[in-house]
């Protein structure tokens, strides 16, 4: 107001000094009159010019608030768009802006301009507009061109109806020139579905909706459109068409949402496979057996803690059967789809909740019933003999069989106890909107005593397996060994195989020898018992002496044939010189050839007897 008076002071002092200067000067000045005149009009267009224009920043917006010259704002009001003093909808673009005692009239501001760095949104509180319903928490959604047009253009907001309060629709990222009389903004980060997961939308907001790919017009009503889930009937919850207050029945698909989190909740949802393990959390009890050397078998009993892995859901489960408690592991694979998953949420409220609240009970105790209870198991149908049933196929044909649970069926029918758990599981899952992909039971911490028996029979077998595979093995050996000295001792082996043939055909010469020797004394026995019958007993004996005496001298002969040679060359002296008959005559038949024979040595002598006298040098 000071401003004004002041200025308004001076524009009419000067202005008077211009129309009026004869009459208001003092004499003394009159002279100057038209050079005072002229620089007061300069001044006034001066100081008119001073109060009538601004200079706005590129990066800046001029505000106005008028206080001179209209009526007031209308109760409630705050934002002026029809000429009403106070803040005013419109605001003063970058640049040289001009106006007529625009300074004067106004009080001016700069304000910077407003930017929505990247990965972020602009929430936006209109400070002035009509008020929402009663049935409103935040303003009703627009078109995103029009909601740009109309923050950038605070009487277009106005004129158009906008409404006070939060906004349902925000500011992506970028710059804008809004009015800060009119709008409060505040920045939020982007909603950022990662894959693999889904966003579950619960909305505070009744309106029309764009988000990405999901694009809907504002319903015309918001009835529940699943109160239960697809494939359970136990649970039942309100889920709600997109656009409408409540959780949305579709859920957001993986990508980045620019979602006014005021307005909207968005839950995230993992849809890919989970494992959950039940592990760990009991004494692990084991009897170790040894072999000693002279093959005793000896056992020892061992104890150890099994901790809980860090990764693991909870404990192993403990499993009740025939008395004994037997500490089962399992691992389950479960996964939630997105068609599921905003019945998950409404239900439970996640994945995590609907492990710690719904399945991990359920899964402990059907596993402790089924494990407890009673199993079926197929048998083969016998026949009253004994022997399996066949079918047509020559297939044996089976029965099934309930009975109660035994320990070892923990062990040996593992498979179905898994089906059975699994069955009776995967409908427990179904009730919450979760499916079950896989159940697989972990080997269970059976009572060593129950194993003993069939460990060291089981033992004793393979020990007898391995005595008489040592037993083989030594065999083999001592065959190598030998065939190994054998080979060694080739030589000589060869030698005494050719001697002991050697000696085989040498016994069966000798053999045949003595056959032959046999053979001729039988032959001569035979011709000798022929001259008896003919010549008489002693004729034959004295013919025999003859005759081993002409071998005599014959072999003589052979070997001294020098002998032999010696007589022939003195052949004449053999002329005898008495004459002997030979003839028959009884015992005279040999006397001639004795006395042949006598002279012969008697002949022999003399001539040795020669000889040496010769050698001697005697005549």
């Amino acid at each position: 107001m000071a401003y004004l008076v002041m200025y308004s002071v001076l524009i009419a002092a000067l202005l008077a000094i211009v129309f009026l200067g004869s009459r208001i000067l003092p004499k003394n000045l009159l002279r100057w009159d038209k050079w005072i005149r002229s620089g007061c009009l300069f001044i006034a267009v001066l100081v008119i010019a001073s109060t009538s224009f601004i200079y706005i920043e590129d990066d800046e917006t001029g505000h106005l608030v008028k206080i001179y010259g209209a009526k007031g704002l209308h109760s409630g009001r705050i934002i002026a768009f029809e000429g009403e003093k106070g803040p005013q909808a419109r605001i003063l673009p970058p640049g040289f802006n001009f106006e007529f005692l625009l300074n004067i009239i106004n009080d001016i501001s700069k304000k910077p301009i407003i930017e929505i760095p990247e990965g972020e949104y602009g929430f936006l509180m209109a400070l002035d507009g009509k008020p929402l319903r009663p049935d409103q928490t935040y303003a009703d959604a627009v078109s995103p061109s029009t909601f740009i047009e109309q923050v950038n253009d605070a009487e277009r907001f106005l004129n158009e109806g906008g409404q006070k309060g939060p906004q349902t629709s925000i500011l992506t990222p970028g710059k804008y020139r809004l009015n800060h009389f009119l709008w409060s903004v505040q920045t939020g980060k982007v909603t950022d579905i990662p894959a693999g997961f889904v966003g579950v939308v619960k909305s505070n907001v009744y309106s029309r909706v764009e988000f990405g790919n999901l694009k809907v017009d504002k319903p015309k009503e918001c009835k529940a459109t699943h109160s239960k889930s697809a494939e359970a009937e136990e649970l039942a919850v309100p889920l709600v068409p997109v656009g409408c207050i409540g959780i949305w029945e579709t859920a957001l698909r993986p990508g980045k949402y620019y979602i006014n989190k005021k307005g909207y909740h968005v839950t995230l949802v993992d849809t890919r496979v989970q494992t959950w393990e039940y592990k760990g959390g009991y004494s692990l009890r084991s009897i170790d057996l040894t072999v000693e050397q002279q093959g005793e078998i000896r056992q020892n009993e061992l104890t150890r803690e099994v901790p809980i892995p860090e990764t693991a859901v909870g404990p192993a489960v403990m499993v009740t059967v025939e008395g004994w408690n037997v500490p089962q592991e399992l691992r389950v694979l479960v996964q939630v789809t997105p068609k599921n998953a905003p019945f998950v949420v409404a239900s439970v409220g996640g994945l995590e909740k609907v492990e710690s609240r719904i399945l991990t009970p359920a899964i402990r105790s059907i596993v402790r019933n089924v494990g407890g209870g009673t199993i079926i198991v197929p048998v083969p149908i016998l026949k009253s003999d004994g022997q399996p049933q066949l079918n047509a196929n020559g297939e044996v044909m089976i029965k099934k069989v309930i009975r109660p649970t035994q320990v070892l069926d923990l062990i040996e029918n593992r498979e179905l106890i898994q089906t059975n758990v699994k069955d009776i599981i995967y409908s427990e899952g179904l009730k919450a909107g979760v499916e079950i992909k896989e159940i697989r039971l972990g080997y269970p911490s059976v009572p060593p005593e129950l194993l003993v028996a069939r460990r060291r029979e089981q033992l004793a077998q393979q020990l007898m397996k391995a005595f008489l595979q040592e037993k083989k093995a030594q065999a083999e050996r001592i065959k190598t060994e030998q065939a190994r000295a054998t080979a060694e001792k080739q030589p000589q082996l060869v030698e005494a195989e050719i001697e002991v043939r050697r000696s085989q055909e040498f016994a069966k010469a000798r053999k045949n020898e003595g056959q032959g020797e046999k053979d001729k004394l039988e032959l001569i026995a035979r011709g000798q018992e022929k001259q008896v019958s003919v010549l008489g007993r002693e004729k034959v004996v004295e013919l025999r002496k003859y005759e081993i005496t002409l071998k005599t001298v014959m072999d003589f002969f052979d070997a001294h044939p020098d002998v032999l040679t010696a007589a022939l060359s003195n052949a004449h002296k053999f002329v005898p010189e008495r004459v002997f008959t030979l003839g028959e005559g009884g015992a005279n038949n040999l006397a001639g050839a004795a006395g042949i024979l006598g002279d012969f040595l008697d002949s022999s002598k003399q001539s040795g007897s020669e000889q040496g006298n010769s050698a001697n040098g005697q005549p």
